[in-house]
This record gives structure tokens, C-alpha cells and sequence, in this order.
């Protein structure tokens, strides 16, 4: 009987195992939650531009362009978590308007309007597309666009910062990879080997040249506060930390108006002069 025991023990885990390791993308990406656009930037009262890009694998992303009220300090490239569309990011872009800046956001493949199916390859081609079009279509200069990325989004804001020389590099309450969480929530397992999946953000700012913010709460309960801390030590100066309040869903920079204005020193810094 112990015999068995150990056998069905050794089965379960090994089915576990396979389990993990095909469907994990369905851990990582969740556009099922609220696939359907909830709200406009218009419904908001601000004016925007309907967008649709071609990425270099023909797939077709939907965002917005939503302009400064007035000359723009600068141009933000908004790049969202893993959950949900850029309609449930609308508290983002009255922020970044109000604080002068003009944002261009859009959804990965597979999520909102966009086309596709996500994966860690396609969203970083979706990135590309979206500095493609700010800097060949919207004719702004890398030197006037700012990469925030938020959680998952942070090692795709991450990823094309080391590619290409924006002005600056917001990372907001982002992990360090995906290797390094999963090994925390499931110590049980041996994700390391698992993985499919890296965004090993930690291992692109070394290359980063622009200034770059970080901003974390303490009380993140989804990627923990010693991620934000790590980033910080990996990134380049000139480099900033801003530690915030509340859980992963609560401790947005836009939630207090001193975080907001924190923001919005740093970028005029690392902007500077028109």
C-alpha cells in the first residue's frame, strides 16, 4: 500500500508538472477580463485618436492617441498589466493629461480590439509597432517619449527601453521576471526548468541609458516589494524610487496627488527642454 502511495504521490505531481508547464500562459495573460471596450477618453471629456497598427508579424493592435491639452510636455507610451484593456485604464490618461502630457496606449494581441493571441515574443513585436508609430507616423522624437510600464507591462516598457533611447523609463509596481515570482508562489515546483516565459526585466536595465523611476508599495500582495527594491539596485543613475501605499490593484501613482507631482518632477527632469 505505501508502495502505491508513493506511486500515485509521484503521478499526481508529475501531471501537476505537465499541467503547469502547457497551460501557463493562462497564468500569465488574462484578456478574458473585460475583453469589451467599458469606456472612452471621450467619455471622459478628452479628445482622442482611434488607432490601428500593423505589427511586423501582421497582426492588428487597437489604442488610442489621446493629445496634451496644450503643447505637450512630452509623449507617454503606456503599457499595460496583464489583466483586462486600455478602457480600464482611464484613470492613467486623465493624469498624464492634466499633468500636460499627450499618451498613446494600446492593447497587446489577443487583448481589447487587437487581434492575435498573446505571447511574451508577440508583445514585445506589439512594442516595436507602438514605437514605430510615435516615432515614424507621430514624427515625435525619442528624445520626448517617456516608457511607463505598469506590472506585467514594466518588462515590455523595459525590453524596448534597451532597445531603442527614449527620454525615460517609468516601471510601476513590476517584477523582477517571471522565473523569480513563480518560484516565490510556488516553491513547490520547479519553475525555473518549467518556464516558458522569462520578461526578466531585471536583466534589461543594465543596458538602460535613460533615467529611470521606480515606483513600488510595500503592500504589493502580487509582485512583492523586494522586486521594485531589486530593479532599483539594478538600474543605471540617474535612477529614482518611490515608494507607495495599498496592494497591487490600490497603490496606482495616480491614487495621490503627491505621487502624481513626484512623477511629473522626475519627467520634467529627464525631459528637459523642449
Amino acid at each position: 500500500m505505501l508502495l502505491k502511495l508513493v506511486m500515485f504521490i509521484a503521478a499526481s505531481y508529475a501531471a501537476l508538472l505537465l499541467l503547469v508547464f502547457f497551460a501557463q500562459s493562462h497564468l500569465i495573460y488574462f484578456p478574458q477580463t473585460g475583453r469589451d471596450i467599458a469606456i472612452t477618453p471621450a467619455q471622459d471629456g478628452l479628445a482622442y485618436e482611434v488607432v490601428k497598427l500593423a505589427t511586423s508579424d501582421h497582426e492588428t493592435l487597437h489604442g488610442w492617441f489621446v493629445p496634451a491639452p496644450s503643447a505637450a510636455k512630452g509623449t507617454i507610451l503606456f503599457f499595460h498589466g496583464n489583466a483586462g484593456n486600455i478602457s480600464h485604464r482611464m484613470d492613467y490618461l486623465l493624469t498624464f493629461y492634466r499633468l500636460g502630457y499627450s499618451t498613446f496606449i494600446f492593447d497587446y494581441r489577443g487583448y481589447g480590439k487587437s487581434s492575435g493571441s498573446p505571447s511574451e515574443s508577440g508583445t514585445y513585436h506589439d512594442a516595436s509597432a507602438a514605437w514605430r508609430y510615435l516615432t515614424e507616423i507621430k514624427a515625435i522624437p525619442p528624445s520626448r517619449i517617456v516608457l511607463f510600464g505598469e506590472s506585467l507591462g514594466g518588462a515590455i516598457a523595459a525590453w524596448l527601453a534597451a532597445q531603442q533611447k527614449p527620454a525615460a523609463l517609468v516601471l510601476a509596481s513590476v517584477l523582477t521576471s517571471v522565473p523569480d515570482l513563480a518560484a516565490e508562489l510556488y516553491p513547490f515546483l520547479p519553475v525555473r526548468l518549467l518556464s516558458r516565459f522569462q520578461y526578466r526585466t531585471i536583466d534589461y536595465l543594465p543596458s538602460i541609458t535613460c533615467p529611470v523611476l521606480v515606483a513600488h508599495s510595500p503592500q504589493d500582495e502580487i509582485v512583492p516589494f523586494s522586486h521594485g527594491q531589486a530593479l532599483f539596485q539594478a538600474a543605471s543613475e540617474p535612477k529614482q524610487f518611490l515608494a507607495l501605499q495599498g496592494g497591487h490593484n490600490e497603490g496606482f501613482i495616480f491614487t495621490r496627488k503627491e505621487w502624481a507631482m513626484s512623477l511629473d518632477e522626475f519627467l520634467i527632469t529627464s525631459l528637459g527642454a523642449p
